[in-house]
C-alpha cells in the first residue's frame, strides 16, 4: 500500500499577479521553491484562502528574491492580486517511509519573502 502525504507547503503567500495570457502555470519565486524543496513542472494544489477556490497547477520558477507568486493562464481567473494562498505539493510513498518523512513548510513573511 501507499499513502499520499504533504512534501511540500507554502503557507499564507499573497498573489502578485494573474496572467490570462499565459499557457498556464503558477510562477513561484524560486527562494521559496528551492525553501519548499519544489522543482520546475511539480503538480501544486492552490487554496486561496481569500475566496475559497481549489485549483491545481504546475510550478515554474520566478526571479529569485522577488516575491512573485503569479497564477497564469485560466487559474488567472481563479485569483485576484492581494489574495491569500497556501501551496501545496505531495508524495507518494509506503506508510513505513511516511513514518520518518520531514515534509518542508515554508512560512514566508507579508512580501512573500524568506523571513
Amino acid at each position: 500500500m501507499q499513502i499520499h502525504l504533504i512534501k511540500s507547503k507554502i503557507h499564507r503567500v499573497t498573489v502578485t499577479g494573474a496572467n490570462l495570457n499565459y499557457i498556464g502555470s503558477i510562477t513561484i519565486d524560486e527562494n521559496l521553491m528551492d525553501a519548499a524543496n519544489l522543482v520546475e513542472g511539480e503538480k501544486i494544489q492552490v487554496v486561496n484562502n481569500s475566496n475559497g477556490e481549489r485549483l491545481e497547477t504546475y510550478a515554474i520558477p520566478g526571479e529569485r528574491g522577488s516575491g512573485e507568486i503569479t497564477l497564469n493562464g485560466a487559474a488567472a481567473r481563479k485569483v485576484s492580486p492581494g489574495d491569500i494562498l497556501i501551496l501545496m505539493a505531495y508524495a507518494i510513498m509506503t506508510p513505513e517511509e511516511a513514518k520518518t518523512f520531514q515534509p518542508k513548510l515554508v512560512f514566508p513573511n507579508e512580501k512573500n519573502l524568506l523571513k
